[in-house]
């Protein structure tokens, strides 16, 4: 019979009968739906067979309308299963808690161990991680992920520069790179300074090497700013020039903004519902019914179970509904001018370093076309040009 294990899993039963008419008997089984198989005969023309336990019921009914005797000789399955268990029960519920006590403290938190921060740094960390509910016997599935943790953890304190959250197993390992660090200094060879674009000299400050170009001088890509080549020529000795050089350079861009925009924004309403996922089954715990919103979002944040050092296949789930809104938005012509401007600015400063800026900006033409506003800008940028470039022989 196909799909054993189904029929294990509501159960089984082998069935003896005996008398005349058993060939008839399993006509009449047939007949009435009851699924039979393993069917054998023995010696004393007695038949043997397995049936469903579902249908026990519709087998009696023919037992008692035919001249077979009938008896049960086997139980199989887990209904025999559980209640044979269940005559055991203190063994029964004693394995159940050890292995739900394992679960659970499986998916607690018992360390959290800070590595690359001074004492002090790592006081305010763990201070903070108790603040966020990041503590020893807390439920891993009840705190924030890593990312979060790592985010909050960065942005509260001022002393570290870099952190970074895993979770192994129930413990907590953060690593800490605090500010302030003096850097290795770096073994460079003899090289040059050029420029990486064309532009004009704004900002200079000369540390090895020697200038040959100075303040407001236009200058080309790939011109040489300050020479590796330093001493009279007769006993030039090749250094590694080293320099910091800003100068004004110039981007331009096409930036076009609708005047009407329709879209859509989070309205700060929101419903949590929690699930216990089994594979791809889930579980509604609580949090149901209520309020249903017509636009939404939806964040999930999901947290597997372990036991000891395995993942379980059953995860805690909490979603997260948000609820959001149509807005629409109409600029005037100055409006919509002002925001491809600062769109426009904003694309470029995403390009740039922290120490470089736009200090200027040019319309080089405006219209309105087809419901949006159309503008050729452009940007003027103070931003490093240094380039590198190795010292060959002939230099």
């Amino acid at each position: 019979m196909k799909n054993q294990w189904t029929s294990f899993l509501f159960g089984i039963v082998k069935v003896n009968i005996n008398g005349r008419g058993t060939e008839r008997f399993l006509n009449d089984c047939m007949r009435s739906n009851i699924t039979i198989w393993s069917v054998k005969r023995y010696e004393n023309k007695g038949l043997s067979f397995y049936i469903r336990l579902q249908d026990v019921h519709a087998l009696r009914a023919i037992v008692r309308n035919s001249e077979c005797s009938c008896r049960f000789q086997k139980r199989i399955g887990f209904p025999f299963l559980i209640k044979k268990s269940w005559r055991n029960n203190g063994f029964v519920l004693g394995v159940i808690g050890f292995f739900a006590v394992i679960c659970i403290l499986s998916n607690m938190i018992w360390g959290i161990e800070v590595k690359g921060a001074s004492p002090e740094t790592e006081h305010l960390i763990k201070k903070e991680l108790s603040k966020i509910g990041v503590k020893t016997g807390k439920f891993q599935f009840l705190v924030d992920n890593p990312d979060d943790i790592q985010k909050s953890l960065t942005d509260t304190i001022s002393q570290i520069t870099w952190v970074g959250v895993e979770l192994t197993g129930t413990t907590y390992h953060l690593k800490v790179v605090e500010k302030n660090q003096p850097e290795e200094e770096e073994l460079v060879s003899p090289r040059h300074i050029v420029a990486n674009k064309k532009a004009v000299i704004k900002k200079m400050f000369v540390e090895q090497g020697q200038p040959l170009t100075t303040l407001n001088e236009h200058v080309e890509k790939g011109q040489v700013l300050v020479s590796g080549l330093i001493g009279k020529e007769e006993e030039q000795k090749e250094v590694a020039a080293k320099a910091e050089i800003y100068g004004e350079t110039w981007y331009k861009s096409t930036i076009s903004i609708p005047l009407n925009t329709t879209f859509q924004v989070l309205t700060g309403d929101t419903k949590e519902k929690y699930f216990l996922r089994f594979g791809s089954f889930n579980l509604p715990l609580w949090g149901f019914g209520g309020k249903e919103f017509t636009t939404f979002e939806t964040e999930d944040d999901e947290h597997s179970l372990k036991f000891l050092n395995f993942t379980l296949p059953i995860s805690f789930i909490k979603e997260t509904i948000l609820e959001k809104e149509e807005v629409e938005r109409e600029y005037t012509f100055k409006q919509a001018k002002e925001a491809a401007l600062d769109r426009g600015k904003k694309e470029i400063e995403d390009q740039l370093d922290e120490d470089e800026e736009v200090i200027g900006e040019k319309v080089l033409h405006e219209k309105e076309e087809n419901g949006k506003v159309k503008l050729t800008v452009l940007y003027q940028v103070l931003e490093n040009i240094v380039k590198t470039t190795p010292i060959v022989q002939g230099d």
